[in-house]
């Protein structure tokens, strides 16, 4: 028997639901890449993702995914041999190091419980000790999407202002942005990088870079400096150049389309959606945790994420158990468990074209899901969303 025959739910953290109206936007013909209409698309587009970065600096596009924006931010800012310090709070900040390390630059990584967030105290004692004045930048994510959690960016860099360090203070905002609050300029970031399938609403397939003054600066003397990923290059009057070749046409219509949703719905409005749906989703958890085989990764629940949520359970065959009924049964898809966590954990992502329906049709599936398969559980979860929503929302 299955009940899955309907539009299926896509609960991952990434790929994320893509708006009718994105889609729509990209099912027109190719238009001219030199010249034109495109070019002001460029323009917008650059211009609007300042304001979502909310930065005075400078933005690149890149056709890559997220990683991709990973190695042009090590690109254009370091040399062969330079020092990184990379604070774990999960799996992606370690995997932006690794990259590093691939490149040239020496890695360190601050090493901590993966299911708390970075201590601050922690990265200023580090930066302190002899040799930190010698690291040329500190690499953090804002929401780490294999742990669930999100880290505290203005406190981490009054850290490394204590430390007198005069690092790049570099970030991922991955998972993070356009779900929560991120103000590059006004928290001490120098570069910032995301990409478009979480919180932006687009396919797979763009990255974004902002960058300060000091990381521009920087830039004119890093020794890794590719034509790919290069900065001076995308700064031309050719718009060619500003992808370093053919533009990327189909996905910036997706691109605008997504900008112009965001920014009519307001991006204060959008962290508050995200925050309540987030907000449904621990008091879900929190039941089903109350007794049985499942338990929050994150433990603090200041530092859990607005945009991702990972459930631990202590039966490894139960999760692909649940996993697999929720989608063969059920349509669905749940993220499983990466890094760390693989094979440990379901994630349930509340990101990006996201709503109420959308968010408690999958609880009460994963509910279903739990009984259905005999998964010890506390039970509950999805009135204690319901009850949640309706005193925080109100009439």
């Amino acid at each position: 028997m299955t009940l899955k025959t309907g539009r299926e739910f896509l609960a991952i953290p990434g790929p994320t639901n893509i708006p009718e109206e994105v889609l729509r936007a990209m099912h027109r013909p190719a238009i001219e890449i030199y010249k034109g209409e495109l070019v002001g698309i460029t323009s917008s587009c650059l211009a609007d993702l300042r304001k979502v970065f909310r930065t005075e600096g400078r933005c690149y596009i890149y056709i890559s995914n997220g990683h991709g924006g990973w190695e042009a931010t090590i690109s254009n800012t370091l040399s062969r041999g330079d020092r990184v310090l990379v604070l774990q709070s999960g799996r992606f900040a370690v995997g932006w190091g690794e990259m590093a390390s691939m490149l040239g630059v020496e890695v360190e990584v601050l090493a901590q419980d993966e299911r708390k967030a970075v201590d601050p105290a922690a990265v200023e004692a580090r930066l302190k000790q002899p040799d930190g004045k010698d690291f040329k930048a500190v690499l953090v994510v804002q929401i780490d999407t294999a742990s669930g959690v999100v880290n505290d960016i203005p406190a981490i860099r009054k850290a490394i202002d204590a430390a007198g360090s005069d690092a790049l203070f570099m970030v991922d905002t991955i998972a993070s942005l356009g779900t929560m609050p991120f103000e590059m300029d006004e928290w001490g970031v120098d570069v910032a990088v995301t990409g478009s399938q979480k919180g932006l609403m687009c396919p797979p397939g763009l990255a974004f870079v902002a960058a300060n003054a000091k990381a521009e600066a920087v830039h004119k003397t890093a020794g890794l400096r590719s034509r790919y990923w290069d900065w001076t290059l995308r700064q031309g009057e050719i718009h060619y150049m500003n992808y370093c070749g053919t533009a990327p046409v189909h996905m910036l219509f997706a691109l605008r389309q997504a900008l112009d949703m965001l920014l009519a719905e307001g991006l204060d409005n959008v962290f508050t959606r995200h925050r309540l749906l987030a907000g449904a989703v621990h008091r879900a958890v929190e039941a089903w945790c109350q007794r049985g085989m499942l338990e929050f990764n994150i433990h603090n629940p200041a530092d859990r994420a607005c945009s991702v949520t990972p459930v631990l359970v202590h039966d490894r065959e139960r999760v692909a158990q649940l996993l697999t009924w929720c989608e063969k049964r059920c349509g669905v898809v749940l993220g499983h468990g990466i890094g760390e966590f693989t094979g440990r954990a379901f994630r349930i992502a509340h990101m990006g074209y996201v709503n109420a329906p959308m968010v408690l049709g999958t609880l009460a599936v994963v509910e279903t899901g739990l009984r259905a398969n005999a998964i010890p559980h506390g039970t509950g979860g999805v009135q204690a969303a319901i009850d949640y929503l309706a005193d925080a929302v109100g009439v």
